[in-house]
């Protein structure tokens, strides 16, 4: 690693270390960040998910998109709600088929959504989760009570699919992983204790959450300039919201690095990327906020050996799930599989 990174490395840990724990431990786990409804996190489970069971578990993923798509616009309804019977006459509504409640346009696949529930697929039953979530959002007090347990539904029906399942050691590294934000619902729902995992963050507080909160798990302070593993020694790797707050010089040799310890297959996950020919580079104090390339991006994998799938969110919800909303135009999610 060269001095222009070390002093990069420096800067982006100042960055972290100024916030305290209990803040980054809550942080990028709310709202539209919550891995349980962020379609990135669902595509980074499924990714996973993928590689250990193959295709037989196909008609789950597809309902858990459509369960994003309509918790997050349920979420946002019930934020804007004055009262509950706005939410009583969405209900109404939609066990009518309608797609107005009382001057109210709702989304069409939530209509066509709600209409499919409860559905069977894989030897279980799928809830109708949207008329628990306006039922139970009627008839609790608490907010974080009322919507929870709806939220968990997906983490519920995951747990009981791969309960028989039998550990297949495969291996996972996830860089600037938080104070296991994403881990935690890996845990939730039954897919931690099939893999064999280690994540690492460059700021120590993270860690020290994430070692709290799973004791037993490889979490330890680590770099993505100089990560502490020989080449390809890990099978799979998945990474958030990293790489737009690198410089380029940062986002190249991030991306050597990532590959270079990598035998498989990434799924990176960006929150600031769009097609266009260059990227855009914002320094801000400590760190970066780039707007970065899609295909330029996709060229730092592929000359590393990988093929490259690029995934626009919206578009991706749009075509799985007929959901024309997306609260980032910007998310993209990069699949990169090692090419034989």
């Amino acid at each position: 690693m060269n001095d222009s990174l070390r002093a990069e490395t420096e800067k982006l840990a100042r960055s972290w270390s100024q916030y305290e724990a209990p803040f980054l431990q809550d942080y990028l786990v709310a709202d539209v960040e919550d891995p349980r409804i962020n379609v990135q996190s669902i595509l980074s489970r499924h990714f996973l998910l993928g590689t250990l069971l193959g295709d037989r578990i196909q008609s789950i993923l597809t309902e858990e998109f459509h369960f994003a798509a309509a918790l997050n616009w349920l979420l946002q309804l019930n934020k804007r709600a004055g009262d509950t019977q706005e939410l009583d006459a969405v209900l109404y509504a939609l066990k009518r088929g309608a797609d107005n409640a009382e001057g109210l346009e709702i989304p069409h696949f939530l209509v066509q959504t709600f209409a499919s529930l409860p559905v069977p697929t894989y030897g279980i039953q799928i809830p109708n989760y949207i008329k628990d979530f306006l039922t139970g959002t009627r008839a609790q007090n608490s907010q974080s009570t009322r919507n929870g347990n709806c939220l968990d539904t997906f983490l519920s029906i995951w747990k009981e699919v791969l309960s028989h399942e039998t550990p297949q050691h495969i291996s996972v590294l996830e860089p600037a992983c938080g104070s296991a934000n994403d881990y935690r619902f890996l845990d939730a729902c039954g897919i931690a204790r099939l893999i064999d995992y280690t994540g690492f963050d460059l700021c120590g507080k993270n860690v020290q959450n994430a070692q709290a909160m799973f004791p037993g798990v490889q979490f330890e302070v680590g770099n993505i300039f100089e990560i502490n593993s020989l080449d390809d020694s890990f099978d799979f790797c998945f990474v958030h919201d990293l790489f737009e707050h690198l410089s380029l010089t940062g986002l190249e040799f991030a991306v050597k690095e990532l590959c270079r310890v990598v035998r498989h297959g990434i799924c990176v996950g960006f929150f600031q990327m769009d097609e266009i020919g260059e990227h855009v580079v914002r320094p801000i104090d400590d760190y970066h906020w780039n707007t970065l390339s899609m295909e330029k991006t996709k060229a730092l994998f592929a000359e590393e050996g990988f093929a490259v799938q690029a995934f626009q969110i919206g578009s991706y919800l749009h075509s799985r799930v007929g959901c024309a909303e997306t609260h980032n135009p910007n998310a993209y999610t990069l699949l990169a599989l090692r090419m034989v």
